[in-house]
């Protein structure tokens, strides 16, 4: 076997060896180291959002996960649950607490997800889980992201994050199940602490969010 061959032979081994074990394990150190650190900072958010969603912290919601199978996510509460006179929830804008707010601009409202990594639902650094109802309306190359556990960070959110197209979106999504390794991962996660010191990709107002995916453009 040629010399290239043969290299670029091992570096795919040694990525799908990261991916299918060693991953895992890293996932499982870091997010419980992560949550002991953190922990007091968990509390802390729990009991104010106690008090300030009426006894309701925790938001879930259920997502696709690898192979598209769905999990129940967990993210701190930014919204509250007030509805107009015909029993329809209002906009997000009319819904997002101060404090919400807040957390959701320090990405503070992700950390409960450190809980579904330790499960197994989620990676650190993986394709972002979104909505069940768009599952089919993705591509073959789209719904490629699949073939890797969602993270709690991405290679498209320190890429651009709310500031470019779906499109944009799942290119980046696919480059990294097909570059998934260590380096990678590390490299995701130290640009990640970067842009949440910096607000960096984040909306200016907390309450605009990513337009809905409603399928490719053709």
């Amino acid at each position: 076997m040629p010399k290239s061959a043969s290299a670029t032979f091992k570096s795919l081994k040694n990525k799908v060896v990261y991916k299918n074990s060693i991953k895992r394990v890293f996932d499982l150190i870091v997010s419980i180291l992560a949550f002991l650190v953190l922990f007091p900072i968990f509390i802390l958010v729990l009991f104010i959002l106690l008090f300030a969603n009426e006894g309701k912290p925790f938001f879930l919601q259920k997502r696709p996960g690898l192979n598209g199978k769905l999990f129940r996510i967990i993210k701190f509460k930014t919204m509250n649950d007030k509805k107009d006179s015909n029993g329809n929830l209002l906009p997000n804008k009319d819904r997002i607490t101060p404090f919400g707010g807040f957390i959701r601009k320090t990405s503070l409202d992700e950390l409960p997800q450190l809980i579904n990594v330790i499960k197994g639902d989620m990676s650190l650094v993986g394709p972002r889980p979104l909505l069940p109802e768009y599952l089919p309306l993705y591509d073959d190359f789209q719904a490629r992201r699949h073939e890797v556990r969602p993270g709690i960070t991405g290679w498209a959110q320190v890429n651009g994050r709310n500031a470019i197209s779906w499109e944009e979106k799942f290119a980046y999504d696919v480059w990294y199940v097909e570059n998934c390794s260590l380096y990678t991962d590390l490299k995701t996660l130290w640009l990640t602490v970067l842009k949440v010191l910096k607000a960096d990709g984040v909306s200016a107002s907390p309450s605009v969010t990513m337009e809905r995916f409603t399928g490719s453009k053709t």
